[in-house]
């Protein structure tokens, strides 16, 4: 049975699938929106947090230091497979309810993370790489109020940069990348 969350990632998921999928290889050395992280660096993080969130949903522990090299044969593929497995984790009613042993927050903050995570490191990537991107709408609003409950925290905890300036009639998605640091016209050039 579907929860809001894996409602939410199933929405989500496809469109930064499907970022990871027109990446090549000879983008790796790309700058990113994340200052310190070239295109292969980000997309080494996110493969290691489709992996971690699977195993928050069934409260599993995590190793965040791990630093087994993710973007070997097959990568691609591969992405795409544990994204699916991470959407069916958090479908289970039992990974939202609550509080996460590991990390202390509720299983739903949790979900809300991955979904942060997978939204806006596939804007990350496209933009990077010069891709199309277009958020889930529902992600966004989400994530609005995510960053209205846990914005001050994951700033302080490095998650997330100051706020910049966004225009008062932004996109939503713009919107929600100021709140995150992230300035939302930055462009490689």
């Amino acid at each position: 049975m579907p929860t809001k969350t894996s409602d939410l990632l199933t929405d989500a998921a496809p469109r930064t699938v499907a970022v990871v999928r027109a990446l090549r290889d000879d983008q790796f050395d790309l700058p990113t929106p994340c200052a310190d992280y070239p295109v292969r660096d980000l997309l080494q993080h996110l493969f290691q947090v489709v992996l971690n969130f699977q195993k928050l949903a069934v409260r599993q522990p995590t190793d965040w230091a791990d630093t087994t090299d993710l973007l070997t044969d097959g990568w691609r593929d591969r992405f795409a497979a544990e994204t699916r497995r991470l959407v069916e984790a958090w479908a289970d009613p039992a990974a939202v309810e609550g509080v996460s042993p590991g990390m202390g927050l509720p299983q739903e903050t949790l979900g809300d993370m991955a979904l942060a995570d997978l939204t806006v490191h596939g804007w990350d990537l496209a933009r990077a790489t010069g891709q199309p991107y277009e958020a889930a709408p529902e992600a966004v609003a989400t994530l609005h109020a995510f960053m209205d409950e846990m914005g001050d925290t994951g700033r302080r905890m490095g998650a997330f940069g100051a706020p910049v300036d966004a225009a008062p009639d932004a996109a939503p998605l713009d919107r929600l990348l100021a709140r995150m640091g992230r300035d939302p016209g930055w462009s490689p050039a």
